[in-house]
């Protein structure tokens, strides 16, 4: 089966392929993007959501791979969550995004505990499954680093004094959200591909 992921987010793509050595697709090299509604109440049911839609429209010989994913900050009642692409409004740019947490922070305290969630959604001829990575640390009032995207220049993970954007590479996908759950979904895609 072709591994697709069903992501239109560039970063997200580059990150996906280095963490699976380059072995899928973005969905969109395959067919024209279109709007998916993702209105489930959590990061597992909007990557079902996607994983669904991607794989309803490309059929059996696909296996198709979402994350949703996000940031929340206790602080401010575990917001942005399951908003955080959309939290400076619908049509908002990442950089909106990133300066109306900073903000938001800012209003309180320069630093605060917070959490990355990335849920990552398989949908194949052979069944669904979902798998979660979390990583841990503080945000800050400000941005650090161009190394990243979203909300990594004011993300500092635990045990470093760096934020995510400020990291290279190499140390972010070890400890990523992401990279955890796609640790545990590897030998899902693996064992789904060999059927």
């Amino acid at each position: 089966m072709q591994l697709v992921l069903a992501s239109g987010n560039s970063g997200k793509i580059r990150e996906f392929k280095q963490l699976l050595d380059g072995e899928m697709k973005a969905f969109s090299e395959l067919m024209e993007a279109f709007e998916i509604v993702e209105d489930g109440d959590t990061f597992a049911q909007n990557a079902l959501i996607k994983a669904r839609a991607i794989y309803a429209k490309l059929g059996d010989a696909y296996l198709v791979i979402a994350d949703d994913s996000g940031i929340s900050v206790p602080l401010l009642e575990h917001t942005p969550g399951i908003y955080s692409a959309r939290y400076a409004g619908v049509d908002a740019t990442a950089k909106q995004n990133l300066d109306k947490l900073i903000a938001e922070v800012g209003k309180q305290t320069p630093r605060t505990p917070a959490y990355y969630t990335a849920a990552i959604a398989i949908v194949s001829k052979y069944g669904e499954y979902v798998v979660h990575g979390w990583m841990h640390g503080d945000v800050i009032a400000e941005a650090r680093g161009s190394n990243g995207f979203g909300y990594d220049p004011m993300f500092i993970p635990e045990g470093y004094d760096q934020t995510l954007a400020e990291l290279d590479d190499g140390v972010k996908r070890a400890i990523s959200h992401r990279g955890k759950a796609l640790v545990l979904a590897k030998p899902i895609i693996w064992m789904l591909n060999s059927k």
